[in-house]
Order: C-alpha cells, then sequence, then structure tokens
C-alpha cells in the first residue's frame, strides 16, 4: 500500500539572462536554493492561538478553523530531525526560537494540508506569518519520522531525489497518476507530476549518480516503475540520510574549523521586496567584534554599501553603487560589538523570480 508523500507545490521555472553559459547557468541552478555555509537556520513552531486556516467543511460549505499547532511528542520528533541532520557534522546549524520573526523556519501541523517544505532559500520568499513547512499527519507513527527527515532534508535545499535525470527510472505513468489519486494521498495529476514523475534539469540533482537509499527518495509500491526492473516491486528507501545525503551536506556545508562556524549576526537575512531601481536600507547590531562578510543573495544584480551610525548619522564603511555588478554584491568589513550599522542595498535588475536578501555572516 502506498504510504502518504511529501506534496511540493509547484514552483516557476526560473528564468535567466540570455547568453549564459552552460557551466554558468549549471551552477546557477545548482546553487540557488542553497544557504550559505555556516548560516544558523533559526526554526519555530506555530501557535494554535494565533495561526489557523479557515477551510470550508467537504458538503456544507461552512467555514471551519483548523489550527497550525503541533502536540509535544510531534514537536519533540522534529526537534530530533533537526538533531539527526546536525549530527552529520555539516556547516549549517539549527536554533529553535519563540518568535515567528526571528525564524526562517516556521514549522505547522495542519492536518490533512499534506508535508511539505520551502525548498532552502525559498524560504526566504515566505511572508512572516505563513508557514514554510507543514507535517499534516501524526509524525510519532511508527515508520514516520523518515518524513520529517525528509522535510528538513528540503529545508537544507535538498529536492526529490528519484526525480533525477540519473535515476533512469521508466514509470508507468498513468497507473502512477491513478495510484496517488487514490487514499491516503488524493493528489490531482499536476501534484503527481510534480513530485514523482516531472524529472529535475541536470544543474539541479544533487549527484551525477542516483541514489535509491536517499532520504530525498519517495517510498513508492509495486507496479509503477517498469524499468529498471529490480525497481518493479517499489522503492524502499529506509527513511534516514544515506552516506550519498551526508556526502551531499557536507559538500555544500562543510564543516568550519576547530574554532567552530563562524556565528551569523541576529537578524542577518531580510527579504526585501524590491523592483529594478529599488533601494532598501538593513540594519546590523552585530554581537561580536570581527571581520564580517556583508552580502546579498537571489537572483539579482545588486550592490551595496556599509555604513556606521555615529551620533545619529551614517558614516560610510565599504563597498560602493557603481552601477550594477555582475554577480550579488559583498563586502568583507569589520564591525565592532555594540555598534549600530546599516546595509544599503540598491537592486539594478532580476534574472529570476526569487526574492533578494540580506545576509551577514
Amino acid at each position: 500500500m502506498t504510504r502518504r508523500l511529501c506534496s511540493l507545490p509547484r514552483q516557476p521555472v526560473p528564468a535567466f539572462a540570455p547568453g549564459l553559459t552552460a557551466e554558468r547557468l549549471g551552477a546557477l541552478l545548482a546553487g540557488r536554493r542553497m544557504w550559505v555555509d555556516g548560516t544558523v537556520l533559526h526554526y519555530c513552531f506555530l501557535d494554535a492561538r494565533t495561526d489557523a486556516s479557515i477551510i470550508p467543511v467537504p458538503g456544507t460549505g461552512e467555514p471551519r478553523r483548523v489550527p497550525w499547532a503541533g502536540g509535544a511528542e510531534q514537536r519533540e520528533v522534529v526537534r530530533g530531525c533537526f538533531r539527526e541532520w546536525q549530527d552529520l557534522g555539516i556547516g549549517v546549524t539549527f536554533a529553535e526560537v519563540a518568535d515567528r520573526h526571528e525564524a526562517e523556519l516556521r514549522i505547522g501541523f495542519q492536518a490533512g494540508a499534506g508535508s511539505w517544505s520551502a525548498v532552502g532559500r525559498d524560504a526566504l520568499s515566505a511572508g512572516r506569518g505563513e508557514r514554510t513547512m507543514n507535517l499534516g499527519w501524526d509524525v510519532t507513527a511508527p515508520g514516520e519520522r523518515g518524513t520529517v527527515l525528509h522535510q528538513v532534508g528540503h529545508a537544507l535545499g535538498m529536492v526529490h531525489e528519484h526525480q533525477s535525470p540519473y535515476a533512469g527510472l521508466h514509470w508507468d505513468d498513468e497507473a502512477v497518476y491513478a495510484e496517488l489519486a487514490g487514499p491516503p494521498n488524493f493528489w490531482s495529476r499536476e501534484t503527481t507530476y510534480t513530485n514523482v514523475l516531472g524529472r529535475l534539469d541536470a544543474g539541479a540533482a544533487q549527484a551525477p549518480v542516483w541514489d535509491p537509499r536517499s532520504v530525498m527518495t519517495l517510498p513508492l509500491g509495486p507496479g509503477l516503475v517498469l524499468e529498471p526492473e529490480q525497481y518493479r516491486g517499489g522503492l524502499r528507501p529506509p527513511g534516514s540520510p544515506s552516506p550519498a545525503d551526508k556526502e551531499f551536506a557536507l559538500r555544500w556545508y562543510p564543516p568550519a574549523g576547530p574554532a567552530g562556524p563562524a556565528a551569523l549576526v541576529p537578524f542577518r537575512s531580510a527579504p526585501l521586496g524590491l523592483g529594478p531601481g529599488g533601494q532598501a536600507d538593513f540594519t546590523v547590531e552585530p554581537p561580536q567584534t570581527r571581520a564580517y562578510t556583508v552580502g546579498t543573495f537571489g537572483e539579482a544584480d545588486t550592490v551595496l554599501v556599509v555604513f556606521e551610525e555615529r551620533d545619529g548619522e551614517p558614516r560610510f564603511l565599504a563597498g560602493h553603487d557603481d552601477g550594477g555588478t555582475p554577480d550579488n554584491a559583498a563586502v568583507r568589513v569589520r564591525l565592532v560589538k555594540g555598534r549600530r550599522y546599516t546595509v544599503r542595498v540598491r537592486l539594478y535588475s532580476t534574472w529570476g523570480p526569487g526574492e533578494t536578501a540580506v545576509m551577514c555572516w
């Protein structure tokens, strides 16, 4: 019997400027959702008192409030799954916070809404009151820990491994559509194509070799794969990060040296709803005195200038506005604990649908 499966929403195809080389395009596809190594990803659990969906009751159409909060046991499973990824030794760390406005990852447990997560930095495009991850069934049940590990993998920027172009899976398409249209998933054809049948671009795949044991492979029953023959009986990943998953995570997020990863500045990331020519200021209050890299990330050409606030007036520290740069801007600057700084960002052009964010690390 097919289990309940991860159902990512369909994402728009990124649009890039014409004339990019294949190497540049591959690099953009591979890295556009990945976090900067050394990032501290804050996560929070949403509150039953304030966070809910209003949905119609089947048969009546009357609105019903469905809260997003989960029970203590559910939350503890999620904490344990963050720890399991962390214990691989990756250079990204996770920290639980109570305030959603400090959290890049906001976790809900709306029953019946499926299990899904924003993929990597796509989370920065979600509104601050919105979920970036939902766990739509009881993850304390036997075998469901893998569901949470899978969603945390998405939050780190990983995609569905069974959709790799290197998998070589020949599906019985109509059998897949029919299987997933029924219980317990009740998926539309579009959802099935997005999460199972559609193939990734080579640049978006995690490796040039398919890993059927990856925690990012969905468990699927027999009769759906025609070839290769050994998978006609179904896909049965063990439900925990495989050695190849660990290799991928460490390749993107290598651990820091003996001193540990550089701490990121609080409120270090802020999605900027800018159009070409737009400008925004971003405030930084460093937790320690040291040299920082301040930069912008996203599918846009930006420039930035760093100012130090002295006696209520901005004093130039670093950066320059040269009319646009071929890549996202970054500067190296020494910041002093206890002082307040302003990062001024100007966007010149966009070459994709994503948000631009400021980060400091």
